[in-house]
């Protein structure tokens, strides 16, 4: 028999770690690049964090100042609420489907968030951060306005793609204002667009540049990924200078300032949407009855080892290195970023994804439709971790019934179905192992340690591979022994293969409860363990009743199954899909496609 093992001392113990989860604009629902890149990242981070017992807290909410959101409203007729309480609230079955599990999912449209962004403006301001300056404003001639910068198209002058926004080209990721894009126009009615001086609040980047700099240089950050430190690296060479953080808005977080001048402006949305993580973690906290533990991840007197990540988009890298810490160094006592994994772009069927020409998989289209589990792990395993990825359709099928049904979900029903017709329902006595059983079993040791490193460094599609690997290396060895055939001649011989196949099948409910956490909270029922009260499931609305705790399910250990424990009818895990479904699937994306 073997004792349990914990996880290596250097990877265990209750850390205390931020994840902090991009704010998505609520002006439309999400699409598969989406969650793969940044939502389920996250959830399988934090679900690995709070079975190895950290202290960890996991927010984000509904970006709802951005113009994506005024401009949906606008071509709809109807109000910036009614949009976003549209998509928050698709937001939300999305991440209860998927089982992305926040402590907190809120929005940016919030007494809280207002005042927690106003505070850090007026710190800034107070502490000479802040200056005003007038700049060239994107002015409408035919509606006889300012437009905000995402209001503006025109060509990118870095890469020549011809639907740049005035702030940033979705296609080469260069930031950009207005006034550099050629030929602009307004994206409402096409009409010509002007450049005239308007005044402004301007962040000091150029003053906060020293501090950042002996920020970003004073530790190693090798683990960082490429992109990352790419992106970082290129806007560091180009020098920093100030950054409007007013525009001439009605939609969005007042400005602070007594003055007439500012009655009409409102704070940039890219100034107030990094806030979010600090307002959410303090509307947690109160939500939670507790108002002053927001400081258990933030203050740097209190908490001064903690860990917080970021999980984003690439083109949301430079906020995440650049501006939000100089916005953090400039307020003073706030911990800073330790890590921002950044991820690429996934495409679909060999093409870029377009939301204008519809070419997606949306979310609310498909969460329905498909296992939660299937989705999740395919996701993961097409994740585009270090490089863009393709979502396809066939490889969907082919991966969840070749992989997840077939390597994972038929190891686990072949094993318990048999031990549970031929030992009573119950987990064999083993005899004395030999050396190919305790091969297997150091396997499934080295294979958990491997799998901790992965997760703990964000590299959850390699930690995937890894855990593939061990199911794989248990049906090599369960071919090799064959129980089902040494039952008729060696009895003692068929009782300790399964003994030792669900030992390491125990240790892979508890690697794949990150990546596919309904059905490990499944395994861990028909293993005959008793089911907790807790939920796989997101609590992604406001966590009045405190943080999100990891089951039973998950504790990030390798345990024993003990002989003698009563299993439970033993019913697949998966389902095995229709390869007729890719080209069901393939119409409906040709069906839907704008040209």
């Amino acid at each position: 028999m073997i004792a349990k093992h914990d996880t290596p001392s250097d990877t265990a113990g209750a850390d205390r770690v931020l994840v902090c989860v991009a704010w998505p604009y609520a002006n439309g629902p999400f699409h598969v690049g989406h969650v793969s890149g940044v939502y389920l990242p996250a959830d399988i981070f934090a679900r690995f964090g709070r079975a190895r017992g950290a202290d960890l807290l996991m927010v984000s909410g509904s970006d709802c100042h951005g113009a994506p959101i005024t401009i949906r409203a606008e071509r709809e007729g109807i109000t910036p609420l009614e949009v976003i309480a549209r998509y928050h609230a698709a937001f939300l079955h999305t991440f209860d489907r998927l089982g992305i599990a926040f402590d907190l999912f809120t929005q940016t449209y919030t007494e809280n968030h207002y005042a927690v962004t106003q505070d850090i403006f007026l710190r800034l301001l107070e502490r000479g951060y802040l200056y005003r300056d007038t700049m060239t404003g994107s002015y409408s001639e035919t509606q006889g306005r300012f437009l905000p910068d995402r209001y503006v198209e025109g060509a990118c002058p870095v890469c020549g793609y011809t639907r740049a926004r005035g702030d940033q080209c979705d296609n080469c990721g260069t930031l950009l204002d207005p006034e550099q894009l050629i030929a602009p126009h307004s994206v409402l009615d096409g009409g010509p667009i002007t450049f005239r001086e308007t005044e402004h609040v301007f962040l000091d980047l150029a003053k906060l540049e020293p501090a950042l700099r002996a920020w970003l240089d004073g530790a190693d950050r090798s683990y960082w990924r490429p992109n990352t430190v790419a992106f970082t690296r290129n806007w560091l060479k180009q020098g920093l200078h100030g950054r409007a953080i007013t525009r001439d808005l009605d939609w969005g977080v007042p400005v602070p300032l007594d003055d007439p001048a500012f009655r009409d402006k409102r704070i940039y949305v890219w100034f107030d949407a990094v806030i979010g993580y600090l307002s959410a973690s303090k509307e947690w906290a109160r939500d939670c009855g507790n108002p002053d533990a927001w400081a258990r991840w933030w203050s740097q007197q209190e908490a001064p080892a903690a860990r917080s990540y970021y999980f984003l988009g690439k083109d949301n890298i430079p906020f995440h290195t650049i501006i939000w810490p100089a916005m953090l160094l400039g307020y003073g006592g706030l911990n800073l970023p330790y890590d921002v994994p950044a991820a690429e772009f996934m495409n679909l069927e060999g093409e870029q994804m377009s939301t204008s020409r519809n070419w997606a998989v949306w979310l609310p289209d498909i969460e329905e439709r498909y296992q939660p589990d299937a989705l999740r792990y395919y996701l993961t395993a097409v994740a585009p971790e270090t490089r863009d990825s393709n979502w396809s359709w066939a490889d969907f099928v082919t991966r969840v019934n070749s992989e997840l049904v077939a390597t994972w979900g038929n190891l686990v029903n072949r094993v318990l179905s048999f031990t549970y017709r031929n030992f009573d329902g119950r987990v064999p006595e083993p005899a004395p192992l030999d050396a190919v059983d305790r091969a297997l079993l150091a396997e499934r040791d080295a294979a958990f340690a491997r799998v901790t490193d992965l997760l703990a460094a964000v590299h959850p599609r390699d930690a995937l591979r890894e855990t593939m690997g061990l199911a794989a290396a248990a049906n090599r060895y369960l071919d090799e022994k064959a129980p089902w055939k040494a039952l008729k001649t060696d009895r003692a011989a068929a009782a300790t293969a399964l003994w030792v196949t669900i030992q390491v099948i125990n240790a892979l409910k508890t690697l794949t409860y990150p990546f596919v956490p309904f059905s490990a909270e499944r395994l861990h029922a028909l293993l005959g363990f008793p089911e907790g009260d807790e939920e796989t499931g997101a609590y992604s609305g406001r966590a009045a009743a405190g943080r999100i705790a990891a089951p039973a399910t998950a504790r990030w250990a390798i345990e024993e199954v003990p002989a003698g424990q009563a299993l439970r009818q033993p019913t697949p895990l998966f389902d095995k899909l229709d390869p007729a479904l890719v080209e069901e699937e393939l119409e409906r994306l040709r069906a839907a496609r704008v040209e």
